[in-house]
């Protein structure tokens, strides 16, 4: 029977049949998707999978395949550099939580994240929370970061929970979509999911206040069906992101303001850094590309292939 996995414990899997029917799944044995995929999961949230009821009174089962996915998210595994964990699977789009104080979410973090969704055509939203503490300087970036990322063609949402400012923008972009969750810990995904389901009381922790760095409160990626239609994956809060399998080459084009300028280059092969006659250089010259998206690409391009990305 063919059923959609919600939640994935690691050699557990939450899983729900199409008639409606929850099983608690596991692998049997070798499970092997494709050889080129080096995941350190071979079975993520999202996937749909088929069953094998264990017993025909069980509401347990084992899982027996896997339908093609059509995309996914992953990251560098935190604990295995030269494999990749896969976040979620069969995505609409994915959103994710940055603030710009209280934790402070880096540029840098957030264009990886946004490399990572168009390498896997993803299209991504991008939301600024708790603009509510905001100081004038956070403010002030916060216009920036708008500036930057609409003009690459990014949803942008400036949103307060305590404020209840840009929570129903939010709300309306996820109707009838599957969307991935993603941020640090203590950007408040938490408190988001806790106005979608009041009753689920998901828990929420402050920002250390030694480390300035989210408390992790998710400790499985977690799928919910959303009461007006569509799904949301919340994920645990991601202290780093690490992208794999991307080389140099490929890079500029996983940047939307780059990738309309590359048939400009003289050069087919060129890296943006000190090549003549670069339309991408020529296009920061001017602002037309942000310096900081650039200088986030060139940080990026050179740390590519680096071990310890």
């Amino acid at each position: 029977m063919k059923a959609l996995v919600y939640k994935s414990t690691g050699s557990w899997y939450t899983t729900r049949t199409t008639d409606g029917v929850w099983y608690n799944a596991r692998i049997k044995g070798v499970f092997k998707i494709d050889e080129a995929i080096t995941s350190t999961n071979p079975i993520a949230v999202g996937d749909e999978v088929e069953l094998e009821p264990e017993t025909d009174n069980s509401d347990t089962a084992i899982i027996t395949g896997i339908a093609e996915r059509r995309n996914y998210v992953n990251r560098q595994s935190p604990s295995h550099k030269m494999q990749h964990h896969i976040i979620a699977a069969n995505l609409d789009q994915t959103v994710l939580f940055a603030t710009l104080r209280d934790p402070k979410t880096s540029n840098g973090f957030i264009d990886r994240f946004l490399v990572t969704a168009e390498a896997y055509h993803v299209p991504a939203i991008l939301v600024f929370n708790k603009t509510d503490v905001y100081k004038k300087k956070e403010q002030e970036l916060l216009e920036r970061y708008t500036d930057i990322y609409q003009q690459a063609g990014y949803t942008v949402v400036a949103m307060s929970i305590v404020k209840n400012e840009g929570v129903d923008t939010l709300k309306e972009l996820l109707h009838d979509k599957i969307t991935l969750l993603s941020g640090h810990s203590g950007v408040g995904k938490s408190s988001f999911i806790n106005t979608l389901f009041p009753e689920r009381e998901l828990r929420t922790k402050e920002v250390s206040g030694w480390s300035g760095k989210g408390m992790h409160t998710t400790t499985f990626a977690e799928m919910f069906d959303l009461p007006g239609g569509g799904r949301i994956i919340d994920t645990p809060g991601l202290r780093e992101f690490g992208i794999v399998n991307i080389d140099k080459q490929e890079l500029s084009h996983y940047f939307p303001e780059m990738r309309t300028l590359l048939q400009d280059c003289r050069f087919n092969n060129c890296l943006h850094l000190n090549e003549p006659g670069c339309a991408v250089k020529a296009a920061v010259a001017v602002d037309d590309i942000p310096e900081e998206r650039y200088i986030s690409y060139c940080t990026l391009l050179l740390s590519l292939g680096e071990e310890n990305y």
